[in-house]
């Protein structure tokens, strides 16, 4: 499941996407849009500041603004970067170790091909297309 983090995350990248005009946008102008609030807002983008998705400036004209075109981003990075590794079973994460019953387990195929399913749905969505 995807949490509030990573919907949040998203609705973010959107409206910074859907409001640049070339300068950065203050973080109190998307929360109000989006009806986040702010102080949840300032945790996801520290994140997606630190995962190099968007940059800040703080100070006067201060913001975000997304570091490339909305169509260079995909849905799945994002989504990512906020939730973790997206693998339905921990024997598929990127980081597990290799399972010593991989080779007899009559599931992992299910698993593997419900993966590929999910990855490939997010990572061929980009944030232009929402």
């Amino acid at each position: 499941m995807i949490s509030t983090k990573g919907r949040y995350a998203l609705r973010v990248m959107i409206d910074l996407a859907e409001h640049d005009n070339g300068s950065y946008i203050p973080l109190k102008e998307i929360a109000e849009r989006q009806e986040i609030s702010k102080k949840y807002l300032e945790i996801i983008v520290k994140d997606l500041v630190q995962g190099k998705l968007i940059k800040g400036s703080s100070g006067r004209g201060g913001g975000y603004m997304l570091c490339r075109k909305p169509e260079e981003y995909s849905v799945g990075e994002i989504i990512e970067l906020m939730e973790g590794s997206l693998a339905s079973v921990a024997c598929l994460a990127g980081n597990a170790e290799a399972c010593p019953r991989a080779s007899s387990c009559r599931t992992l195929p299910l698993w593997s091909e419900y993966d590929k399913v999910v990855h490939d749905f997010f990572y061929q969505k980009k944030l232009s297309d929402l």
